[in-house]
């Protein structure tokens, strides 16, 4: 004979309380679980957003990042030369040469300074990222001290809003426009002219080389050229495996710290639930010795207190996950390993985090429950009479 489904939901349902403070342990564990990787997916997916599978990011062989990299005008002029760049309808080729160096800003309301990217663009850089648009303003005219910022520095920073003023490189500099990036790294940078930034920087070197690919299959081909040519220290990368190289580090520094708090706090919630099926057990020992006495099977009785474990922690999950995904609402801020610059991202849910945060409610509910049901199958039918 097999116990019904309906015989575990309305258990949980007679002891309420109990059930809710224990549904309430799981799913705070399983909020914190989803919420930390959705701060690593987030984080990696406005890294990844932020780049095109089309576009190739030249930088020097070991560098890491465009920050730390150099490439030489005249490496720089070699790859501009390569036959797989692409043409423009202008009829030039869609190559920027670009400069990007790192600078302490204020942020507006606490003062607190914080590493700000800034990029000197070329002529093709807004046509090689079609994801930024110029929202308000102007572009900075060539061989002016004139810059543009992303919505989040606008925001933000002091000095980033439209017609306000930055001083950086012992010169200043006006904001005359906005762009919005998206959900990219790009909406945390500030954009100048390249030539008028390697002047104030004093930089003789680009810090990367960023072209279109004619043939988005040719990529390997150009890659092997510019690679074995002796004349060049330069490696070249797809621009989507550049940037989630750049977000590689922070993801795994959240999911280690997510995955440590994660067990801490789980290893109470399955206490909670062990507890909760213990009690459970305890007050229905004339019930499970009825059970037993009318020709339920152990397994049947082990299988029905599994399940309110399980119910337990489904309804946890669910709950856990409801209340995590309102954390999309949310842009947060934080420090690249990688780059050591600002970048602003939000959480992000995806059906491969509802899915792993559910099977650990599972997993908790399962681990609560598996030793009170164990007791429960187990126990003597005459005994368990007599103790009721």
């Amino acid at each position: 004979m097999k116990i019904p489904f309906s015989y575990s939901f309305r258990n949980l349902w007679t002891r309420r309380f109990t059930t809710a403070l224990t549904i309430a342990g799981m799913a705070l564990v399983v909020f914190v679980f989803a919420a930390i990787l959705m701060l690593a997916e987030g984080l990696q997916k406005t890294l990844i957003d932020t780049g095109s599978f089309d576009n190739v990011v030249v930088i020097r062989k070991a560098a890491g990042s465009e920050v730390q990299s150099g490439v030489e005008r005249l490496q720089a002029s070699i790859v501009e030369t390569q036959p797989e760049v692409a043409v423009g309808t202008d009829g030039k080729r869609l190559l920027a040469k670009e400069l990007v160096i790192l600078i302490m800003l204020p942020k507006r309301g606490s003062d607190k300074p914080s590493n700000v990217v800034i990029r000197g663009i070329s002529e093709s850089s807004m046509i090689l990222r079609p994801q930024v648009k110029l929202t308000e303003g102007h572009m900075p005219r060539p061989g002016s001290s004139e810059i543009i910022a992303g919505q989040s520095i606008a925001k933000r920073f002091k000095g980033g809003g439209i017609g306000e003023m930055l001083r950086f490189a012992m010169r200043d500099w006006t904001v005359v426009g906005k762009f919005d990036a998206g959900n990219t790294g790009y909406a945390s940078e500030i954009w100048g002219d390249a030539d008028q930034l390697m002047q104030a920087f004093r930089r003789p070197v680009y810090s990367s080389v960023i072209f279109k690919l004619r043939d988005s299959a040719e990529f390997e081909k150009v890659r092997e050229r510019i690679e074995s040519d002796p004349r060049l220290t330069i490696e070249a990368l797809r621009e989507t495996r550049y940037y989630e190289k750049q977000s590689e580090m922070m993801a795994k520094f959240l999911r280690i710290l997510g995955m440590t708090l994660t067990i801490i706090f789980s290893l109470g919630a399955i206490i909670g639930a062990m507890i909760t099926m213990y009690a459970a057990v305890a007050n229905r020992t004339g019930e499970i010795g009825t059970m037993r006495a009318i020709g339920f099977q152990r397994r049947s009785i082990l299988t029905a207190f599994i399940l309110e474990s399980l119910l337990l922690g489904l309804i946890g999950g669910f709950i856990g996950v409801f209340f995590a995904s309102f954390l999309q609402l949310y842009t947060i801020s934080t420090m690249n390993f990688q780059t050591f610059s600002e970048l602003s991202f939000s959480f992000t849910l995806s059906f491969d985090i509802f899915y792993k945060a559910m099977t650990f409610s599972l997993i908790m509910g399962f681990v609560g429950g598996v030793l009170p049901a164990i007791r429960a199958s187990r126990m003597d039918i005459i005994e368990a009479l007599r103790e009721s």
